[in-house]
């Protein structure tokens, strides 16, 4: 599908590349990578807290797990735009999809973080080790093919800052199918990222462990992939003195606010059919992490019910940060605060954990910078106008 005539073609940004904000960027990413080198010569064991009851931590969690959640952003759009053959939304296409190339890439790489024998991660493409019942395998393979898939799909913007219309021609052929691609993995591997959990059994507290999972954390997906896409919208508009397109973000936010009073509908009916309710009201750790998850989740139904509301930039950025914060607290709260492996074992990350996952996003969003000066990625609108020091 090919962009309306009336919406501007994507153009690079331009501006200074060394700028304050770059150089916080690259010196957490440096950070970041004296970290990791300290971890694969002296093992995984010299940086981080995780132990024989809690085998993943943050890595897995955040990089990954949440991670490739907030990178749903080109996935979401692509559903609104291929799919379900909205174009209005087409000029949101790029500037979601590099987001989301990052987000994944990144994800993939941070499992390498995370295995304790690194050195053998090809096992996953070598058919000799397939595993074709492993929920694992299958995220693992889903994952990785959709990160090849996204840079195809992303390819057109290199084809066209390069001059190789002839090439990006081609590629158009088969851009139906690589979209189709572009679709169906990422609703496999996330709806299989909420399969894990229920292969987890009784370890899972009751809050969370339900039949329902791979549907929740698919529809919790597609939800903060377009909370993810205004938050960026809103930052660029405000770093790079852009016009923010409220016409198309306040349609956004509708179709967002359909879909996540769906899943709180749903969310509340498992809960009462598993007989879940009662562990909502004890005194502990799981169930105050349980109401700061949905507090999370319904503060932006209650903020985006109102039309006026929708078309209130600051109103919409607030609404997508707590949706952002809530689809990361129910990963959160499923993979490490509700998982309970036996008595004596605990996990809280270390310092250079954390540093890790720091340098982690200072690299995408480092990245994204760049890109959208050099590229042309953002509606070509008011490019010409000065980029900030930001």
């Amino acid at each position: 599908m090919s962009a309306s005539h009336n919406h501007p073609a994507p153009a690079p940004l331009g501006g200074p590349l060394v700028t304050p904000t770059t150089k916080l960027l690259a010196a957490l990413v440096a950070i970041a990578l004296v970290i990791l080198l300290v971890r694969f010569i002296f093992g995984i064991g010299a940086v981080t807290n995780i132990n024989d009851g809690y085998t993943w931590g943050i890595w897995v969690v955040y990089d990954v797990v949440i991670g490739s959640a907030f990178a749903c952003g080109g996935y979401s759009v692509a559903l609104l735009v291929y799919i379900f053959n909205k174009g209005e939304y087409h000029p949101m296409v790029r500037p979601a999809l590099l987001a989301s190339l990052f987000g994944y890439t990144l994800a993939g790489v941070g499992v390498i973080f995370d295995l304790g024998r690194y050195w053998n991660f090809w096992h996953i493409f070598w058919p000799g080790y397939a595993q074709p019942n492993s929920v694992m395998f299958e995220v693992a393979l889903c994952i990785s093919a959709y990160i090849i898939v996204m840079w195809l799909e992303f390819s057109p913007a290199f084809l066209e800052k390069f001059g190789k219309q002839d090439v990006k021609k081609k590629l158009n052929k088969l851009l139906f199918f690589i979209i189709a691609l572009g679709a169906l993995l990422p609703s496999m591997h996330q709806s299989s990222l909420g399969s894990l959990l229920v292969v987890f059994g009784y370890q899972v507290h009751p809050l969370w462990q339900s039949i329902l999972l791979p549907l929740f954390y698919l529809m919790t997906a597609i939800t903060i992939g377009f909370a993810v896409v205004i938050f960026e919208a809103c930052l660029s508009s405000s770093g790079f003195k852009r016009p923010l397109e409220m016409h198309l973000l306040g349609k956004l936010s509708k179709v967002m606010l359909g879909m996540l009073a769906v899943y709180l509908a749903l969310r509340v009916v498992d809960l009462v059919l598993r007989g879940a309710i009662g562990s909502m009201f004890s005194i502990s750790i799981e169930a105050l992490m349980f109401w700061i998850e949905m507090g999370l989740f319904i503060a932006p139904l209650v903020i985006l019910s109102k039309p006026a509301t929708r078309r209130n930039p600051s109103k919409l950025f607030i609404a997508a940060c707590c949706l952002m914060a809530a689809g990361f607290i129910l990963r959160i709260n499923s993979y490490l605060v509700g998982y309970e492996t036996g008595p004596g074992w605990h996990y809280f990350p270390s310092v250079p954990e954390i540093m890790v996952s720091i340098g982690m996003i200072a690299l995408e969003i480092l990245g994204y910078i760049v890109l959208v000066r050099y590229l042309p990625i953002l509606p070509g609108s008011n490019n010409s106008a000065i980029a900030t020091n930001k």
